[in-house]
């Protein structure tokens, strides 16, 4: 600690040196927890200031600071949630200097946030507001995130899964829609048989179609990974009658690529069409990991093919199918014993006799 706190009468005062030059001043908190936390602030912001090197910023000007450094490194998507969150859910925080930022402003705003959206919302507001100060500890703005907010508990529901008995009738309500109309067909069928994202699909190029190994190896992507991906058979054959030397695989009719979220009307039709579950180009992506891991592959293996950095944002796309924990659990009665067939006791029995002569 590089301040001093001492009382006059019931107020706690702070004493500290910033250049050379002795700073005194009132907290005007009369609990010394309190007052120290204010005493850290003070001091912390003072030294910046004294160094002329980092303004500290509010939380406003540090969004559009991330903007700025990130807005041709990181995903159209990642970006568009960072910069709704400055535009509209500051909730009376963006005039805030970061370092200020207290665990009752952030609680206060995440309650203003809630007025309007879903929990699982908020917690991706906390999020995105966790990221911006993580930075701004990382730029030595801050020594750490001055704030102490615990995500909210959310009730888990399953997450629809396309069902591999309707993929078929689904692709053709897919096929019957678009018609003529290439692009969402191509793109629906690369997230199906690959897992792309669909902002993978929007930039995928015949160049990055291995002909000869049969593999995909993505060009852009959210993490920026380039690991090669096998093109199963079905998907092979489909991509070779439309093939092309080089250029997008995905284009409208003017040539231009799509925009985003150019699949989801497509789906939903279909999933009217068929009675399948709300699958949107995400669930989508979530229903290749689940597939994958009901037919035996290893996490791990999934983990790869989506190209997750973390082995826990794998097992978040898994859902539990308990039709596959009863097929389990029936193997494993038949292997301890209790699934072998017992005659009931008082049921008739064969003779010796009939047996021999039969």
């Amino acid at each position: 600690m590089n301040f001093q706190l001492f009382k006059v009468g019931k107020i706690w005062h702070v004493r500290y040196s910033v250049d050379r030059k002795r700073v005194q001043q009132s907290t005007g908190e009369t609990d010394r927890q309190r007052a120290e936390q204010l005493a850290e602030r003070r001091f912390r912001h003072a030294r910046l200031w004294a160094r002329d090197s980092k303004e500290m910023p509010t939380l406003s000007e540090l969004t559009s600071q991330w903007l700025v450094v990130h807005v041709s490194s990181s995903s159209r998507a990642h970006v568009k949630v960072v910069e709704t969150f400055g535009r509209l859910h500051l909730h009376g925080l963006g005039d805030v200097l970061i370092d200020e930022l207290t665990t009752d402003d952030v609680e206060l705003a995440r309650v203003r946030y809630l007025e309007t959206h879903a929990p699982v919302s908020a917690n991706q507001w906390l999020k995105v507001l966790r990221l911006l100060c993580n930075w701004a500890v990382r730029r030595g703005l801050i020594p750490a995130v001055p704030f102490r907010v615990r995500a909210l508990k959310v009730q888990k529901r399953p997450r629809a899964t396309l069902p591999v008995s309707l993929v078929l009738q689904w692709l053709a309500a897919i096929d019957a829609r678009e018609r003529d109309r290439d692009g969402v067909r191509t793109a629906v069928r690369l997230m199906l048989g690959l897992g792309l994202r669909e902002s993978e699909t929007i930039t995928a190029r015949w160049e990055w179609l291995d002909i000869d190994r049969r593999i995909y190896v993505p060009g852009r992507t959210k993490g920026r990974e380039a690991d090669p991906l096998p093109v199963p058979d079905w998907l092979f054959d489909y991509l070779m009658e439309r093939r092309q030397p080089a250029g997008l695989m995905l284009t409208k009719s003017g040539g231009k690529p799509y925009a985003a979220g150019f699949t989801r009307a497509a789906m939903l039709d279909a999933n009217r069409a068929v009675g399948a579950p709300h699958v949107t180009p995400h669930r989508l992506r979530g229903s290749f990991a689940t597939l994958l891991s009901r037919e035996g592959v290893p996490v791990q293996d999934i983990q790869r093919a989506l190209r997750h950095k973390n082995l826990m944002t794998t097992a978040s796309y898994l859902e539990v199918d308990l039709q596959t924990v009863a097929l389990g659990q029936r193997t494993l009665a038949e292997k301890i014993g209790f699934g072998l067939h017992v005659e009931p006791v008082g049921a008739p029995v064969a003779s010796t006799t009939a047996q021999t002569q039969q």
